[in-house]
């Protein structure tokens, strides 16, 4: 009973759609309608600048933490990780944008910030310089989740590394696009960092 009163929680705090809030009451603009489409915070930069985005990523992240902290305020005898899997499911499939949503990276960092705090400081170190050096956002989601599967290792952690895998997995399925146009020369490149 727990897990399925948790997993509830979690994916619906999951679902909120932090870019078409942000984009609706601070601009009056529908992000979905502009740039990608898309609900995550890449577009948000794109679409409503550098301070939205950064509020926007943010949120996204804090809905991961607070799902995987919720449990643990109430002695809850869950795995937190997978509660942390169904905000993912919210923040990718959300229950108030008609379940199109983003695309996993920023949520998924807030469930290792929520339980590891020192991987997700390696995460988001890693995604930085990656994007720095790349100036693709897409590409630097996917490397951070292929170095944090490796950094998972160290942690002898089955579960941690299990559910690593799968959201790595679950990232690059959700850029599939991105892959396709990276590959042929169209995928943009940010001009914020």
């Amino acid at each position: 009973m727990e897990y399925a009163i948790f997993a509830i929680i979690a994916y619906l705090l999951g679902s909120i759609p932090s870019a078409l809030v942000v984009g609706k009451a601070g601009y009056n603009i529908d992000v979905r309608e502009h740039g990608s489409g898309n609900l995550g915070a890449t577009n948000a930069f794109r679409v409503l600048g550098k301070k939205a985005g950064i509020i926007v990523t943010l949120s996204d992240i804090l809905k991961g933490t607070l799902a995987v902290i919720l449990p643990l305020l109430f002695d809850a005898e869950v795995n937190r990780l997978i509660i942390g899997l169904f905000a993912v499911l919210g923040h990718t499939y959300p229950l108030f944008a008609k379940f199109k949503g983003g695309k996993a990276v920023a949520t998924s960092g807030g469930i290792i910030l929520g339980i590891y705090p020192l991987l997700f400081v390696i995460m988001i170190t890693t995604f930085l310089l990656t994007l720095k050096l790349t100036k693709y956002v897409s590409l630097s989601s996917m490397i951070t989740g292929v170095i944090s599967i490796l950094i998972s290792l160290f942690y002898r952690d089955v579960g941690l590394l299990i559910v690593i895998s799968l959201l790595t997995l679950f990232v690059f399925y959700r850029h599939k696009e991105n892959i396709k146009r990276i590959r042929n020369g169209t995928e943009p490149k940010i001009k914020w960092m």
